[in-house]
């Protein structure tokens, strides 16, 4: 099947199981795999690939996938839809007939964009497929789950048994809560401060968009106060910080540094840092990635929690989450073709990260000092 413009449609799609450590979504849903069953396109899935999100092989099966015995059985499709980029084991998956639809965040793993290049694979990330209004639609709904979960883990980790200062979100009657800094007012930085707010913990939430600072002080009363974001007033409220949460992001490239190691040294001994921009290198000067399995470490005093795939810790939740966003642009790529769905879609073209062996994003070819290629221009190659 083609389009009037010569763009082959896709026919199979292939759904394998996520190999990140402790990383229990799947990309799709049942639901989902009727959506591409009732056009005709062929879904395979890994066996078990749905079971670590309380979704098994039959569930998958009466909505009509195939279930595949092996990884190398779901890569051998079309299209491929992920969670999390390819890791090195996976990277011998990779080829130049393969269209890849998955997080990438290329500029915090230039080995993974280092290996679409060099397989010369089309790789469409979700975390750069961006409106006119330059919204984030696939990314938005992980970093809601992310910034709940990031005040979570935050006051889980301020117990005095898990390392912390031995502090309650809420406090006590005649007891001061905890003083909960949130650095970023976007999806997961609301979503962070709304959550701490909602435990009754004292807020202030800092970002440099004053129309967004205005936008939450009309709808967040009560123990939420916003600050504009800058050296100073960074400096200032971490000192008195139980909690800080690193919400910071720029579509496509590595999030900027905006705690310094100074910083970090002039927090209270037990206070937690919970770094949410770590899979895009993170905005706290003392962030490394940790993972579900080992998630904090300590340094000067404060406890840290980077886990680069925070929303896997609620897998059934984040794996419908994601469908919601992700289906409709999977959809419209398998249907009518790459080629034809990226020269039709703004936001799809924003998305496409890598194609023929070229960077085909700017931030991310800017960040990793490629060379940009017009995403049709790379895929007419």
């Amino acid at each position: 099947m083609a389009n009037s413009n010569g763009a082959q449609a896709i026919k199979t799609v292939g759904v394998p199981k996520e190999v990140k450590t402790m990383e229990g979504r799947v990309s799709i849903t049942p639901d989902g795999v009727r959506e591409f069953e009732r056009l005709g396109i062929n879904v395979y899935v890994e066996t078990g690939a749905g079971d670590a999100a309380s979704i098994p092989d039959s569930d998958f099966v009466a909505a009509g996938a195939t279930i595949v015995p092996t990884a190398a059985d779901a890569w051998a499709q079309a299209m491929v839809i992920k969670v999390k980029e390819p890791k090195e084991e996976e990277f011998q998956f990779l080829r130049a007939d393969l269209t890849l639809f998955t997080y990438l965040h290329l500029s915090a793993y230039p080995q993974v964009a280092a290996a679409l290049l060099k397989a010369r694979t089309t790789a469409i990330a979700y975390e750069t497929v961006q409106l006119s209004d330059g919204s984030l639609p696939l990314l938005a709904p992980m970093s809601e789950i992310a910034g709940r979960l990031a005040t979570q883990a935050g006051a889980r980790f301020l117990e005095r048994p898990q390392g912390g200062r031995g502090v309650l979100m809420g406090g006590a009657p005649g007891v001061r809560p905890a003083n909960v800094v949130v650095i970023g007012a976007g999806n997961v930085g609301y979503n962070a401060a709304w959550i701490a707010a909602g435990m009754l913990a004292s807020v202030t939430i800092l970002d440099k968009n004053l129309d967004r600072l205005r936008h939450l002080d009309q709808i967040c009363v009560g123990r939420t106060t916003t600050l504009a974001s800058n050296r100073g007033s960074i400096e200032r409220a971490l000192v008195d910080a139980d909690l800080v949460v690193g919400a910071v992001l720029v579509a496509g490239a590595r999030a900027p540094i905006v705690v310094s190691e100074d910083m970090v040294k002039s927090m209270k001994p037990g206070s937690v840092i919970v770094d949410v921009a770590v899979d895009q290198g993170g905005c706290i000067a003392t962030t490394r990635e940790t993972s579900h399995v080992d998630p904090v470490y300590v340094q000067h005093g404060v406890v840290h929690y980077a886990v680069g795939n925070m929303p896997g810790a609620v897998p059934n939740t984040s794996t419908y989450a994601l469908t919601n966003a992700t289906l409709p642009y999977q959809l419209e790529i398998a249907r009518h073709g790459v080629r034809f769905a990226i020269e039709n879609s703004e936001p799809l073209r924003h998305g496409l990260n890598t194609a023929n062996g070229s960077f085909t994003n700017q931030p991310v070819a800017s960040e990793l000092q490629g060379t940009y290629v017009d995403p049709i221009t790379a895929l007419a190659n």
